[in-house]
């Protein structure tokens, strides 16, 4: 009997962070890749769902959503001072891409945060595909 994959892991880079996040569905691993750069950085299970936030983009491409909707939370995060723990993405095609996050605002006395932080998605190594009957994205931040 197969042993379930993680959704999310981390990849190992040179001056980099990443992840590869993996889902049922295309818009399940893009929920798992936001899920994946949070859980980079802090420890999720101390951030409460108080806050929502919707996310609705338009691009060119599944990569360039990806890509948008990454940078989005971060900044979400930059500009409101919001860390999310859940992700849903409830509409996803080739070039729209619609979701809803849920958190709250950073508190440094209840987060334990690591010694990670997001500044950008990159291009490098960005990937989309489908793996084992799921899809699996893999993609690299700037630290």
């Amino acid at each position: 009997m197969a042993t379930a994959r993680p959704r999310y892991e981390p990849l190992e880079h040179t001056a980099e962070a990443g992840i590869i996040a993996r889902g049922a569905t295309l818009a399940e691993a893009f929920a798992n890749a936001a899920e994946g750069m949070y859980a980079l950085q802090l420890e999720l299970d101390g951030i409460e769902e108080r806050e929502e936030r919707e996310v609705a983009l338009e691009g060119e491409s599944p990569e360039a959503l990806l890509i948008d909707w990454l940078l989005e939370l971060i900044f979400l995060t930059d500009t409101e001072g919001l860390v999310f723990r859940r992700f849903l993405v409830e509409e996803l095609s080739e070039t729209r891409l619609r979701a809803r996050a849920w958190g709250e605002r950073f508190d440094p006395e209840r987060h334990q945060a690591h010694n990670v932080g997001v500044k950008a998605v990159t291009r490098h190594l960005l990937e989309i595909g489908r793996e084992d009957g799921g899809y699996r994205v893999q993609v690299l931040f700037d630290i």
